[in-house]
């Protein structure tokens, strides 16, 4: 945007609103109220209010990155941008990439879920997570992120699932040692912008935003799955134990979820 607009736009960065002792569900509330022009966020968090949101919430729904991002960017997502304009107001720039959730916990190996079992598992506040856990033999504990986090540094839960990078940023894996590649829940991250404030800018430097948010898009996605390499390397050279499953234990995760978000 700078290098489109120079200094034509004054640009403020909220690196992160639970540094100022918000919720992190509070960014939707602030982009809707126009105190900000716009954030990214976890599409599940909006699947209440979205119920077409809750497709992307289906267990083992793609196979790799590149399918979820040819999808995204595709029929599937003006579908779910329609969807989510219609019945939230925001204006949908498109969707960053938050990777594929990976199963850790703090007490043993998981290869399949049977060792899941009787381990209480922080989600996300969203009823197909829920259930998958609770196929899978577990108890599980939706909560915002804040007290998620408070939960698993404290040692009130013992698992939880995440991308790498979030389980890093979040200090998870300060507590949490074991780590199953799973792969069970892809992740995208709406960018949601207040389309009031969009409207009131100059035509010329609202389309500069929404092109340079297209191009970010494709920068986020690279970085992001560069991270996640690294940062494997990384826990693995701190002595945490990754788990890669077989095909056989795969499908072990897989087959016990295959109807959620298809009823």
């Amino acid at each position: 945007m700078e290098t489109r607009v120079g200094d034509a736009v004054k640009f403020d960065v909220v690196w992160n609103v639970m540094d100022e002792g918000r919720p992190a569900t509070d960014l939707l509330d602030m982009v809707g109220r126009g105190d900000l022009a716009c954030c990214y966020f976890s599409t599940s968090y909006l699947g209440a209010r979205v119920p077409q949101l809750d497709l992307l919430e289906r267990p083992f729904l793609f196979a790799d990155l590149d399918e979820a991002h040819r999808a995204l960017d595709g029929a599937l997502g003006t579908e779910l941008t329609m969807a989510t304009e219609a019945n939230t107001g925001f204006e949908v720039l498109g969707y960053w990439d938050n990777g594929f959730r990976h199963l850790t916990n703090r007490l043993r190996p998981v290869r399949t879920p049977d060792d899941l079992k009787g381990m209480q598992v922080r989600l996300q506040p969203n009823r197909l997570h829920a259930a998958m856990v609770e196929a899978w033999g577990a108890t599980p504990v939706p909560t915002e992120l804040s007290a998620g986090i408070e939960m698993i540094t404290s040692l009130q839960v013992d698992a939880q699932e995440n991308p790498l990078a979030n389980t890093v940023a979040y200090g998870v894996d300060r507590v949490h040692h074991h780590l199953t590649m799973t792969g069970h829940l892809y992740g995208a991250r709406g960018v949601y912008a207040n389309p009031r404030i969009l409207a009131s800018l100059p035509t010329d430097i609202a389309e500069a935003f929404r092109l340079s948010v297209q191009e970010a898009i494709l920068f986020q996605r690279g970085e992001a799955a560069a991270h996640e390499t690294e940062l494997r390397f990384r826990l693995e050279s701190e002595g945490h134990q990754f788990v890669d499953l077989t095909p056989e234990e795969r499908l072990s995760f897989s087959d016990p979820v295959s109807h959620l978000g298809r009823e």
